[in-house]
């Protein structure tokens, strides 16, 4: 694909947008960037680029281009895009982009959780092959930043949101990895129906010649590539872990507690997802092991931060869906206080309530969806619920008796109180250690 002389409008001047924007420079394009925000954004981007601060709708109508490339912070659904595409040639997304000039092997990875984990065990492996396995896309790096290398790595693990695949439109990776799939992000989507077309593009370019790394009992439409599953549930699966060994067509081939970090039926799935993906670029379980060996999850996954008085302290604010959550509640195997809370994103809570009678001893809600929440979770479990976080662990510590856990795992965003899930959880973490 040339650019060649081409315009390219870059909307958005984050991370991504910079990255697409001394991407698009390179290969030959008249490049203009436009944000929402003051001047201060757009600083220290890619010399050569036309910067636009403060730009608005009403701009964006005027805008001529052939290329139109939407920052994946950006509602694609929304009036403010919708205006400056009018008269874009197409609109695609800094992932797109890359894709387009980037001639390596591709693992990408989508479901509505777990995707950081099994984008960093992939990277891990590829990395520990020599086939290089930058984590990038929605975790780690933009992935047109990954292509501008020189030279380029092999491989690369690629984390989709379905904000980025939205935008996809020739992408086509030799291995899509489809972790799992609840409702989620209703703020953005008109419907659980369009969330999950956008995260099923994921599979759209791929032939019988790539592979489809799929969790036994998900209910996908028919897709092009060779499927391989992994179950934590299912035994006829090729890849089946009962949380403490992985194998696959009933040889052990990891002892997850002897060879890593990694706890939970959660992270079982993760790792086998990411052994699923790289088996198929020939990479030896010998070298599998040692890329793993005594990784832990990142933070703010189920991350232990501290044992006081005989209570543990979990944080996962990671968990920013009600997936996430159940995930992390099934994992506990001591009594749990449950905090949750945040942004408002019309989740429906109720299927909730049969294992929170199982695995909590009370809850604790905050943030804007406090009351709802309240409302519901009394009816399985002993709940209050209070403005803020802070006073949310307060309250928790008081419920939680000796031998329980105290679980941060929010179960929606942050974005009524925080900056982000990292905000959110570094606080939390702040909180906790300052208990005495």
């Amino acid at each position: 694909m040339s650019l060649t002389g081409k315009h390219v409008a870059i909307l958005g001047a984050g991370h991504s947008g910079r990255a697409a924007a001394t991407l698009a420079l390179r290969q030959g394009a008249r490049v203009s960037v436009w944000d929402g925000a003051g001047a201060d954004a757009l600083q220290g981007m890619a010399p050569g680029a036309e910067l636009h601060p403060a730009a608005t709708a009403e701009q964006g109508r005027s805008v001529v281009c052939d290329l139109l490339v939407v920052s994946p912070g950006i509602d694609t659904y929304g009036p403010y895009v919708a205006a400056f595409a009018s008269q874009a040639g197409e609109v695609i997304g800094e992932v797109e982009l890359a894709a387009r000039y980037y001639t390596g092997s591709i693992i990408a990875i989508t479901g509505t959780n777990g995707k950081t984990t099994t984008t960093e065990l992939v990277a891990r492996i590829l990395h520990r092959a020599g086939l290089g396995g930058t984590a990038c896309g929605n975790y780690g790096t933009p992935f047109a930043e990954v292509v501008l290398q020189d030279p380029p790595p092999a491989a690369v693990a690629l984390e989709l949101s379905s904000f980025q695949l939205e935008t996809a439109r020739t992408l086509h990776p030799a291995v899509a990895v489809w972790l799992n799939f609840a409702p989620d992000h209703l703020d953005r989507y008109p419907s659980v129906e369009a969330y999950r077309a956008a995260k099923l593009r994921i599979f759209a370019n791929q032939t019988s010649a790539d592979t489809a790394v799929i969790r036994a009992g998900e209910t996908l439409p028919p897709v092009a590539a060779q499927s391989v599953t992994f179950s934590t549930l299912d035994e006829s699966a090729a890849w089946f872990s009962d949380g403490h060994h992985i194998r696959l067509h009933g040889e052990t081939v990891l002892d997850l507690d002897h060879d890593t970090g990694l706890r939970g039926l959660h992270n079982a799935e993760n790792t086998m997802a990411a052994m699923a993906a790289c088996q198929t670029l020939g990479i030896p379980f010998a070298l599998m092991r040692e890329a793993l060996h005594g990784y832990a999850p990142p933070p703010h996954r189920c991350e232990l931060i501290r044992t006081l008085d005989g209570v543990e302290y979990l944080n996962d604010s990671k968990a920013t869906n009600l997936h996430a959550l159940e995930s992390a509640l099934r994992s506990q195997t001591r009594p749990v206080v449950l905090l949750a809370g945040g942004k408002d994103k019309g989740l429906d809570y109720a299927a909730l309530l049969p294992l929170l009678r199982q695995k909590a001893v009370a809850c604790v809600t905050y943030g804007q969806i406090a009351n709802p929440l309240l409302a519901l979770f009394r009816a399985a479990v002993p709940t209050r619920a209070v403005a803020t976080l802070a006073e949310a662990l307060a309250a928790a510590r008081a419920l939680a008796p000796r031998g329980s856990t105290i679980l941060l795992s929010p179960g929606t965003s942050s974005f009524d109180q925080f900056s982000g899930y990292e905000h959110r959880g570094n606080t939390f973490r702040d909180l906790v250690n300052q208990l005495r």
